[in-house]
């Protein structure tokens, strides 16, 4: 019986995904529930299993197609078995060789072997770095499941040694003959003082966006386009939360089994203030403003595809301990590409943390239709005052963007010193329920 293999349902806001690369060929066996490719849509990478056991009998959409939802990609014979594959006249990959007892064949079937683990984009590079069947054998995937990323190529390309018995690039000297009409002015001439200068090695190398990337530049520009972005800024003592989580640390992660960051004070104190100003809370929906109330705060990960957004729901019914194990949680997954599209989507406020890599000042970028966003940036030892007296402490910049279309100056300031006070006078971690 033959069973069709289709792309699984997107999501509305989805239309279509990108095929990644088959872990299976035409005529091998593969198990039930068995990941045959990885589809990759503008929000997750997700795995398709397999609908049933058999033989992968015919691939109808390869690496790098573009499909849609319900799409049929593949078929499955449940009743073959590998063994019934016949060899088709003329076709080499099924006809016995004896390759594989040469130096050759074994390169030839070990770069086999990592082309069909190679991401597409890794594939493009190699091919454009002309790479060999020996050079592409001896890569070692750095991805998922072994896989060869961009980045491995990147890597090996780099670390590669520049062609031996090369020419030098300049000229040993000579002594000229004489001449038997001397042309004095010629040693001074543009064109006989003015030699090239040695260029060296310039490679240049061109990747397709990942449909992730392309999907958060398209999001980026309409933010720009659409929204009448501005930025303000303050500055909050962290000389309280850095004296709670020393006194708390060991007793937090005894209870909870998770230690205490600080995004969790900083998602805390976002929701006290989107309570007072909850227009920071709202949306754009054309002509109409969408007050929401409920707080799903999305919180900016990183992932080896780039940046990712999942969502806290309704973070004001949590606990520190449950933000805190929900943060750890998405920051595992996204590394492994496991976020799943429910949780990448939606959103009221949004909170990034460009300090983790020691940004100390940065205006972030409004994630639509939402109406603001908080940049958090690096927590530094700064002389400050406080009494008549100039002391130092631990201090972090904020930064509020937000839509001036329906947020006003004056919502969007003290939205962000509710913030600022919220953070300097918190409450201790295990008081919550």
């Amino acid at each position: 019986m033959r069973v069709d293999v289709k792309v699984p349902v997107l999501s509305e806001s989805v239309a279509e995904a990108t095929l990644l690369s088959w872990h299976k060929k035409e005529g091998e066996h593969v198990d039930r529930d068995e990941n045959l490719i990885d589809v990759e849509t503008d929000k997750i990478v997700m795995e398709l299993p397999a609908p049933a056991a058999g033989v992968l009998a015919k691939i109808v959409k390869g690496d790098g197609a573009v499909v849609a939802g319900g799409e049929i990609i593949a078929t499955i014979d449940t009743e073959a078995t590998p063994a019934e594959t016949k060899a088709v006249p003329g076709d080499t990959a099924a006809a016995p060789s004896s390759a594989k007892s040469t130096p050759e064949g074994t390169s030839a079937v070990a770069a086999s072997a990592s082309m069909a683990t190679m991401m597409p984009a890794a594939r493009n590079m190699a091919a454009q770095a002309a790479l060999d069947v020996g050079e592409i054998s001896s890569i070692k995937g750095s991805g998922r499941d072994g896989r060869i990323t961009k980045e491995d190529v990147a890597a090996h390309v780099e670390k590669k040694p520049s062609p031996s018995g090369a020419p030098s690039p300049s000229p040993s000297p000579t002594t000229p003959e004489p001449s038997a009409t001397p042309t004095p002015l010629a040693t001074t001439t543009p064109s006989a003082t003015a030699a090239p200068a040695p260029m060296g090695n310039r490679p240049e190398q061109r990747v397709a966006m990942s449909r992730l990337r392309a999907r958060i530049a398209e999001r980026l520009v309409q933010s720009q386009s659409t929204a009448a972005i501005l930025t303000t800024f303050n500055e909050v003592n962290m000389q309280a939360i850095m004296d709670l989580r020393a006194r708390y640390k060991v007793s937090f992660e005894k209870e909870h089994g998770i230690k205490l960051g600080l995004m969790s004070f900083f998602v805390k104190a976002a929701v006290a203030a989107l309570k007072k100003f909850p227009v920071v809370n709202a949306s754009v929906d054309g002509n109409d403003i969408v007050y929401h109330g409920y707080y799903d705060i999305g919180i900016a990960v990183s992932s080896p595809r780039g940046l990712v957004v999942p969502i806290i729901r309704n973070a004001d019914a949590l606990s520190q301990a449950e933000i805190e194990r929900q943060i750890a949680d998405f920051g595992k997954r996204a590394l492994d590409s496991k976020l799943t599209m429910e949780e990448l989507t939606g959103g009221t406020f949004s909170i990034t943390n460009g300090g983790i890599f020691g940004s100390m000042l940065s205006t972030p970028i409004i994630n639509p239709p939402q109406s603001a966003i908080l940049g958090i940036h690096a927590t530094k030892e700064r002389p400050v005052a406080e009494n008549g007296q100039v002391v130092i402490r631990p201090m972090c910049y904020l930064a509020l963007s937000y839509d001036h279309r329906i947020v006003d100056g004056r919502e969007a300031v003290l939205s962000l010193v509710a913030m600022k006070e919220a953070l300097e006078y918190p409450m201790s971690p295990l008081l919550e329920g």
